[in-house]
């Protein structure tokens, strides 16, 4: 089959697309905890000062909503891993929301990576261990299963670009794993941010080929790419246009601090090497 005559116009797109969530009012409350489950894009989102786990955070909390974040993200990981580990780190938290953002490592990973169902594991691109990892169908329906179950309530992302360039094999391949996040947010009715489509297109207003626009190495996410993310999620939490200002008026302090993060890092590193060539001088 050709992969990229699973692609869907953005047109198509939205109509299977779940609605967000009402624009009347905030579905987050205050007090209320949202866990972020996914990869290194999750867990940068929280280890940066400006990434989006925090841009949202703080976007929230400018609209008078004080919510705990629980971060979930860790580098590398795929939905069989996710799975795995949604109890320990997200259903024992006791958190009222989770945001899941998987599906780039699926893909990226190659023949380690998770087939999207039982037709592709049986493809004979994968490695041995496949069998072990599932398929992303069955993963991301058992994750949110399991936390609307638990009483967590689910809010999907789509998976972000792989490469600025939308023709990239990889944003092929990926473009039927998010085609199935679409399908799925409207069959459990689930609210989503389509943030690949956000991507796609910033991406084609900005028409920059050689420059990335929204991340630092074509997949994780550079300043813009952060708030483009934030923006997704807070909408998809039921924000509406001035609420969504009020939040961005918040985050100019955060990537001040994040500028800073980033100088002290670099330092650190500077340092670092100094030392090393000091002790380990060239003969």
């Amino acid at each position: 089959m050709n992969i990229h005559s699973l692609r869907i116009l953005p047109v198509l797109a939205a109509t299977l697309v779940a609605p967000v969530l009402a624009s009347a009012e905030i579905a987050v409350k205050s007090g209320e905890k949202i866990a972020f489950l996914g990869d290194s894009i999750t867990h940068g989102g929280w280890s940066n000062p400006a990434g989006y786990v925090r841009l949202v955070i703080a976007g929230l909390e400018a609209n008078g909503i004080k919510a705990e974040p629980v971060p979930a993200g860790i580098s590398g990981h795929k939905s069989d891993q996710m799975l795995a580990r949604l109890n320990k780190d997200v259903l024992s938290k006791k958190p009222q929301w989770m945001t899941l953002s998987c599906g780039v490592n699926d893909v990226w990973h190659g023949p380690r990576g998770v087939p999207l169902d039982d037709v592709m594991a049986k493809s004979g691109t994968y490695d041995e261990k496949v069998a072990t990892r599932g398929t992303y169908q069955k993963n991301i329906t058992a994750i949110i299963d399991q936390a609307t179950a638990a009483g967590v309530k689910p809010v999907m992302l789509t998976a972000t670009v792989i490469h600025e360039n939308l023709a990239s094999k990889e944003n092929g391949l990926l473009a039927p794993y998010n085609d199935f996040l679409r399908k799925l947010a409207k069959e459990k009715n689930v609210p989503m941010a389509d943030l690949y489509a956000m991507f796609e297109e910033r991406i084609k207003a900005e028409n920059k080929p050689n420059v990335k626009v929204l991340t630092s190495d074509g997949v994780h996410m550079n300043a813009e790419g952060n708030k483009l993310m934030a923006v997704g999620v807070l909408k998809a939490f039921g924000l509406n246009e001035a609420e969504l200002d009020k939040a961005k008026a918040s985050w100019p302090a955060l990537e001040v601090a994040a500028a800073e993060f980033a100088k002290k890092q670099a330092e650190a590193r500077a340092k670092a090497a100094a030392e090393k060539a000091k002790s380990n001088p060239k003969k």
